[in-house]
């Protein structure tokens, strides 16, 4: 079975969750015996080696059509995401001003032909220049076999934007459980810290974290690099954190260290505007971290009641979350609840089972979550 996976064009350039969701699925996919291969938006393909494509990010349609000519079959992983309260409350400058005024269809089309302009991304499909970007969802959707939400509150989402209700096979978020994994030896140097693991953003949020803890000796460590388009953003961020002594800023670590730093820091704090799932506050409940997380997406489907919950909007809010993750004992039944259910080898398995479906079923009844055992 060979299977292409097909990302947006920047995968590489400006790395997210779902690079990491693409590349630890296709390496589980492989361990599995299945032949994956993984290629970029804008790049030339020759289709005829393939059995199935497999799409990711369908908030971005204008990287999908181009590709349905093809005439193979696919699946999607969806990550659909909705950014537009994060878009039309806190976003600064004239996009902030202009995407007040717009839909979110139109604010996801506005910030395609931005990307154009500003970046150099092509636009791939005049159908989505000419249509936009609802009816481009929609046209896919009409043609897809099968969704691969990382939820069911996202399919539930996607299904609050159209009429259509193709089939879906929930399909998790997930951890490395062979490095995040019970041999890891705490780094003492972060012992009951908090971290705040991610790229840094506006949509992340790591601004109100730092002004939440700033009048604190709560140690707080943030971790990432800035977004391609943030570095205002991230120098408000370290300009602010510099005026106190109990906040610090690591760029850049290997995922193994990481995992050090995560089982001897006491919480991982992520009060973004938007989670699908939040990737790092998953390997940080792995690590035994107790998890500070918006409520904003589909995080609730993921931690339920074990997490602590805040309004990205409210630095109050924030610092009683934070407050309350350190007070409280660590959480042993979220990490054994991550750990379960929640690992590459368990979504890859998932997946495949997918592909199979599509390519051994000829009828699937529309909105219908589909069974298969894994």
């Amino acid at each position: 079975m060979a299977i292409l996976m097909i990302a947006r064009s920047t995968l590489y350039k400006s790395p997210g969750g779902d690079t990491t969701q693409i590349e630890m699925t296709a390496k589980y996919l492989r361990l599995l015996g299945v032949e994956v291969a993984i290629a970029l938006a804008d790049e030339t393909i020759d289709y005829t080696k393939y059995r199935l494509i497999h799409f990711f990010n369908l908030i971005r349609p204008d990287d999908i059509l181009p590709h349905l000519s093809s005439g193979l079959p696919f699946v999607i992983s969806t990550i659909f995401v909705d950014y537009s309260e994060f878009d039309k409350q806190a976003r600064k400058g004239l996009s902030g001003l202009l995407f007040r005024l717009l839909s979110k269809g139109q604010i996801e089309y506005l910030k395609a032909v931005a990307r154009y302009f500003v970046k150099g991304d092509k636009i791939k499909s005049l159908y989505f220049l000419l249509h936009g970007q609802n009816k481009s969802i929609e046209y896919i959707l009409r043609r897809s076999e099968l969704l691969l939400p990382n939820s069911h509150s996202e399919y539930r989402r996607l299904s609050n934007c159209t009429t259509l209700r193709p089939p879906y096979l929930k399909v998790v978020n997930a951890i490395d459980h062979q490095v995040f994994s019970a041999s890891v030896k705490r780094n003492l140097a972060y012992d009951n810290h908090v971290l705040c693991v991610g790229r840094i953003e506006g949509l992340k949020n790591q601004l109100n974290l730092i002004k939440a803890l700033l009048d604190t000796a709560i140690p707080l460590v943030i971790i990432g690099k800035p977004a391609l388009n943030q570095q205002a953003y991230y120098n408000e961020c370290r300009r602010l954190g510099a005026t106190a002594s109990n906040i610090q800023f690591i760029e850049h670590i290997d995922h193994t260290k990481l995992a050090s730093i995560y089982k001897a820091a006491k919480v991982h704090a992520l009060p973004s505007w938007f989670e699908t799932t939040g990737l790092s506050s998953l390997e940080a409940a792995a690590m035994g971290c107790n998890v500070v997380i918006t409520e904003k997406g589909d995080t609730k489907e993921y931690f339920g009641n074990m997490a602590f919950y805040c309004e990205p909007d409210d630095v109050g809010s924030i610092k009683r979350a934070v407050i309350r993750a350190l007070e409280a004992p660590r959480n042993s039944q979220l990490q054994a609840h991550v750990l379960q259910h929640y690992t590459w080898e368990k979504t890859a398995r998932q997946t495949l089972r997918a592909y199979e479906h599509v390519l051994n079923s000829a009828n699937i009844r529309t909105g219908q979550e589909i069974t298969v055992t894994y």
